[in-house]
Protein backbone atom coordinates (compact mmCIF):
# COMPACT_ATOMS: atom_id res chain seq x y z
CA UNK A 1 0.00 0.00 0.00
CA UNK A 2 1.31 3.81 -0.74
CA UNK A 3 1.12 5.80 2.22
CA UNK A 4 -1.54 7.85 0.49
CA UNK A 5 -3.61 4.12 0.40
CA UNK A 6 -3.09 4.10 4.02
CA UNK A 7 -4.13 7.65 4.50
CA UNK A 8 -7.18 7.20 2.69
CA UNK A 9 -7.89 3.60 4.34
CA UNK A 10 -7.40 5.07 7.78
CA UNK A 11 -4.12 3.51 8.58
CA UNK A 12 -0.89 4.75 9.84
CA UNK A 13 0.79 7.11 7.29
CA UNK A 14 3.66 9.18 7.14
CA UNK A 15 3.38 12.60 5.90
CA UNK A 16 6.70 13.24 4.82
CA UNK A 17 5.87 10.70 1.99
CA UNK A 18 6.97 12.16 -1.41
CA UNK A 19 4.10 11.51 -3.26
CA UNK A 20 1.94 13.39 -1.02
CA UNK A 21 4.48 16.02 -0.81
CA UNK A 22 3.99 16.66 -4.44
CA UNK A 23 0.02 16.55 -3.85
CA UNK A 24 0.03 18.92 -1.05
CA UNK A 25 2.76 21.47 -3.49
CA UNK A 26 0.57 21.49 -6.11
CA UNK A 27 -2.82 22.03 -4.42
CA UNK A 28 -0.65 24.95 -2.60
CA UNK A 29 -0.13 26.56 -6.23
CA UNK A 30 -3.82 26.12 -7.19
CA UNK A 31 -5.26 27.91 -3.73
CA UNK A 32 -2.20 30.40 -4.81
CA UNK A 33 -4.13 31.13 -8.57
CA UNK A 34 -7.43 31.15 -6.80
CA UNK A 35 -6.60 33.37 -3.92
CA UNK A 36 -5.48 36.00 -5.40
CA UNK A 37 -7.66 35.63 -9.26
CA UNK A 38 -9.67 38.93 -10.11
CA UNK A 39 -13.04 38.91 -8.16
CA UNK A 40 -15.40 37.30 -10.39
CA UNK A 41 -19.12 36.83 -9.24
CA UNK A 42 -19.58 33.76 -12.76
CA UNK A 43 -16.79 31.84 -11.63
CA UNK A 44 -17.07 29.80 -8.67
CA UNK A 45 -13.05 28.79 -8.96
CA UNK A 46 -10.47 28.60 -10.87
CA UNK A 47 -9.65 26.06 -13.24
CA UNK A 48 -6.53 24.84 -11.35
CA UNK A 49 -8.43 24.58 -8.41
CA UNK A 50 -10.95 22.67 -10.26
CA UNK A 51 -8.31 20.60 -11.33
CA UNK A 52 -6.75 19.99 -8.42
CA UNK A 53 -9.80 18.98 -6.42
CA UNK A 54 -11.17 14.86 -6.52
CA UNK A 55 -14.43 16.06 -8.06
CA UNK A 56 -16.34 19.16 -8.06
CA UNK A 57 -20.01 19.65 -9.26
CA UNK A 58 -22.05 22.31 -11.22
CA UNK A 59 -22.02 25.68 -9.69
CA UNK A 60 -19.89 25.48 -7.35
CA UNK A 61 -18.77 28.66 -5.59
CA UNK A 62 -15.58 28.81 -3.21
CA UNK A 63 -14.77 32.47 -1.66
CA UNK A 64 -11.35 33.61 -1.01
CA UNK A 65 -9.57 32.97 1.30
CA UNK A 66 -9.23 29.03 0.87
CA UNK A 67 -7.17 26.53 1.90
CA UNK A 68 -7.19 22.51 1.55
CA UNK A 69 -4.46 20.32 2.33
CA UNK A 70 -4.18 18.02 -0.60
CA UNK A 71 -7.40 18.97 -2.48
CA UNK A 72 -7.41 15.13 -4.59
CA UNK A 73 -9.50 13.87 -1.27
CA UNK A 74 -11.98 17.11 -1.84
CA UNK A 75 -15.31 16.45 -3.60
CA UNK A 76 -18.55 18.49 -3.61
CA UNK A 77 -21.57 18.10 -5.03
CA UNK A 78 -23.73 20.73 -6.93
CA UNK A 79 -24.36 24.08 -6.03
CA UNK A 80 -21.90 23.92 -3.06
CA UNK A 81 -21.30 27.37 -1.36
CA UNK A 82 -17.58 28.12 1.00
CA UNK A 83 -17.46 31.13 2.38
CA UNK A 84 -14.55 33.36 3.39
CA UNK A 85 -11.48 31.71 5.27
CA UNK A 86 -12.83 27.79 5.16
CA UNK A 87 -9.76 25.30 6.15
CA UNK A 88 -10.46 21.73 4.67
CA UNK A 89 -7.76 19.59 6.13
CA UNK A 90 -8.62 16.71 3.87
CA UNK A 91 -5.69 14.29 4.48
CA UNK A 92 -8.45 12.04 4.01
CA UNK A 93 -11.77 11.92 2.49
CA UNK A 94 -13.95 14.47 2.58
CA UNK A 95 -17.46 14.59 1.17
CA UNK A 96 -19.64 17.66 0.59
CA UNK A 97 -22.83 17.14 -0.45
CA UNK A 98 -24.97 19.16 -2.89
CA UNK A 99 -27.05 22.47 -2.03
CA UNK A 100 -24.58 22.61 1.48
CA UNK A 101 -23.21 25.54 2.42
CA UNK A 102 -20.57 26.74 4.76
CA UNK A 103 -20.05 29.59 6.21
CA UNK A 104 -16.90 32.15 6.82
CA UNK A 105 -14.66 30.38 8.62
CA UNK A 106 -15.68 27.03 9.01
CA UNK A 107 -12.50 23.95 9.55
CA UNK A 108 -13.17 20.35 8.64
CA UNK A 109 -10.53 17.80 9.82
CA UNK A 110 -9.90 14.53 9.35
CA UNK A 111 -6.30 13.89 10.12
CA UNK A 112 -5.64 12.52 13.47
CA UNK A 113 -2.54 13.21 14.93
CA UNK A 114 -0.95 10.94 17.61
CA UNK A 115 -1.29 11.95 21.77
CA UNK A 116 2.39 10.60 21.77
CA UNK A 117 5.20 13.32 21.43
CA UNK A 118 7.87 10.78 20.78
CA UNK A 119 5.49 9.08 17.65
CA UNK A 120 3.93 12.77 16.90
CA UNK A 121 7.86 13.84 16.11
CA UNK A 122 8.09 11.08 13.58
CA UNK A 123 5.23 13.00 11.13
CA UNK A 124 2.99 9.64 11.58
CA UNK A 125 -0.63 10.30 11.62
CA UNK A 126 -4.02 8.77 10.64
CA UNK A 127 -7.47 10.22 8.90
CA UNK A 128 -11.32 9.72 9.49
CA UNK A 129 -13.42 10.84 6.78
CA UNK A 130 -16.04 13.86 6.94
CA UNK A 131 -19.03 13.69 5.33
CA UNK A 132 -21.69 16.29 4.80
CA UNK A 133 -25.10 15.18 3.23
CA UNK A 134 -27.50 17.07 1.36
CA UNK A 135 -28.80 20.63 2.05
CA UNK A 136 -26.74 21.22 5.13
CA UNK A 137 -25.86 24.41 6.49
CA UNK A 138 -22.39 25.11 8.64
CA UNK A 139 -22.79 28.22 10.39
CA UNK A 140 -19.79 30.36 10.91
CA UNK A 141 -16.56 29.10 12.60
CA UNK A 142 -17.77 25.63 13.34
CA UNK A 143 -15.37 23.01 13.45
CA UNK A 144 -15.92 19.29 12.38
CA UNK A 145 -13.57 16.76 14.09
CA UNK A 146 -12.84 13.62 11.95
CA UNK A 147 -14.90 10.95 11.34
CA UNK A 148 -18.18 12.83 11.60
CA UNK A 149 -21.10 12.45 8.80
CA UNK A 150 -23.37 15.10 9.12
CA UNK A 151 -26.85 14.08 7.91
CA UNK A 152 -29.15 15.65 5.13
CA UNK A 153 -30.86 19.15 6.01
CA UNK A 154 -28.78 19.50 9.15
CA UNK A 155 -27.47 22.84 10.75
CA UNK A 156 -24.44 23.10 12.61
CA UNK A 157 -24.82 26.52 14.83
CA UNK A 158 -22.08 28.97 14.53
CA UNK A 159 -18.68 28.16 16.55
CA UNK A 160 -19.59 24.74 17.58
CA UNK A 161 -17.46 22.08 17.60
CA UNK A 162 -18.98 18.76 16.17
CA UNK A 163 -17.39 15.49 17.65
CA UNK A 164 -19.71 13.23 17.27
CA UNK A 165 -22.42 12.29 14.01
CA UNK A 166 -24.83 14.66 13.47
CA UNK A 167 -28.68 13.16 12.56
CA UNK A 168 -30.76 14.52 9.17
CA UNK A 169 -32.92 17.22 10.17
CA UNK A 170 -31.60 18.43 13.30
CA UNK A 171 -29.85 21.64 15.04
CA UNK A 172 -26.80 21.18 16.95
CA UNK A 173 -24.71 23.87 18.61
CA UNK A 174 -22.40 24.34 21.09
CA UNK A 175 -18.90 22.85 22.52
CA UNK A 176 -19.58 19.78 21.84
CA UNK A 177 -22.49 20.18 19.26
CA UNK A 178 -25.48 18.58 20.92
CA UNK A 179 -28.47 18.67 19.06
CA UNK A 180 -30.80 21.15 20.19
CA UNK A 181 -34.17 20.92 17.98
CA UNK A 182 -35.58 19.29 14.66
CA UNK A 183 -36.00 20.94 11.77
CA UNK A 184 -39.59 21.02 10.21
CA UNK A 185 -40.67 18.93 12.67
CA UNK A 186 -39.50 15.66 11.46
CA UNK A 187 -39.03 12.86 13.94
CA UNK A 188 -35.05 11.97 14.50
CA UNK A 189 -33.97 9.73 16.94
CA UNK A 190 -30.61 11.05 18.21
CA UNK A 191 -28.49 9.67 21.73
Amino acid sequence: MSERQKALAGEPYSIFDVELRGLRAKVRKALHAHNHSVPDEDAGLTPALREALGGVGENVFIETPFHCAYGVNLFLGDDVYINAGCAILDCGRVEIGPKTMLGPAVQLYTAIHPLDPGERATGVETTAAVTLGRNVWIGGAAVLLPGVTIGENAVVGAGSVVVRDVPANTVVVGNPARVVRTIEGRATAHP
